[in-house]
């Protein structure tokens, strides 16, 4: 919702129109998640979390196959930030990086790489 306040209402609309199971996947501080400056600033956590490419914006609604469209509906552009700074700024990574510092490097960097491929794939799928 911190990214785009439109995709998320435009994401829930679709979802409760849609004629059967709907479901919604969204990115959600909490308190464990060791927000910069307090969960106060969720929303610009979340924005944060889709400029670094560690969360994307999308939908999927099967009707739009009845229409000769793609169900799949990228909405997030490409990050624009860093993604280890992304990670690094919150406690749950830190705590990690301080305690295993070399198993936190290699899983920061496997998780960036899971991400990116995770990206790819949503390209994919969104041009049909």
């Amino acid at each position: 919702m911190g990214a785009d306040y439109q995709q998320t209402l435009k994401a829930i609309k679709e979802a409760e129109a849609y004629p059967g199971p709907s479901i919604v996947i969204a990115y959600a501080t909490c308190i464990n998640h060791g927000v910069p400056g307090g969960m106060s600033n969720s929303q610009l956590q979340m924005k944060r979390a889709v400029e670094a490419g560690y969360w994307h914006l999308y939908r999927f609604d099967p009707r739009l196959t009845e229409e000769g469209k793609n169900p799949f509906q990228m909405d997030s552009k490409d990050p624009t930030a860093n993604f280890q700074e992304f990670i690094s700024g919150e406690a749950r990574y830190k705590v990690l990086q301080r305690q295993f510092p070399e198993e936190a490097t290699r899983l920061f960097k496997a998780c960036e790489d899971d991400a990116k491929h995770r990206l790819a794939g949503y390209k994919r799928l969104a041009q049909g």
